[in-house]
């Protein structure tokens, strides 16, 4: 099993981190632009029992992947679990932390890849330089968005 951990501290509250990820553009909003992802569906927002199926792309090669939310604590975390996808097993933990009016915004993904130990060795490095650039992005448009939102409230 891999482990792969993205934080950022967000000047925004947790409330208004939170608010921004339960947005049904959400994906859309966070997909970065040189990878191709389509949502095929998204059934519920956050909570327990939430379900999201999206289509990747690998060069020509479509992928499904279908999520379900396992845990959710409002403000806190909602944690997704691969149904069925690229991967053997993928679990992603959204968590919100909040420090003096700013939220400590942490993705933390534990993934096993098929083919086992050999494949993770061999192709690991790369699934971590691609969550790495996927989630600095990510960040990036999350501090983005709810700064702006924050600054809103408190106009």
């Amino acid at each position: 099993m891999l482990h792969f951990t993205h934080s950022s501290v967000i000047d925004a509250t947790t409330e208004v981190v939170w608010k921004f990820h339960e947005r049904p553009d959400i994906l859309q909003l966070l997909n970065p632009p040189w990878q191709p992802v389509q949502v095929v569906r998204r059934e519920g927002g956050l909570e327990v029992g939430a379900i999201t199926e999206f289509r990747l792309f690998l060069g020509l090669l479509p992928l499904t992947w279908l999520a379900r939310h396992t845990e959710c604590e409002q403000y806190r975390l909602f944690v997704d679990t691969q149904i069925s996808g690229p991967f053997e097993s993928w679990i992603h933990r959204h968590q919100f932390e909040s420090i003096d009016n700013k939220t400590r915004l942490t993705d933390a993904i534990s993934f096993s890849m098929p083919g086992g130990g050999t494949v993770e060795f061999i192709s690991g490095w790369l699934v971590q330089a691609q969550l790495e650039a996927m989630f600095r992005y990510r960040h990036y448009i999350t501090k983005r968005e709810c700064k702006s939102q924050q600054n809103v409230l408190h106009s």
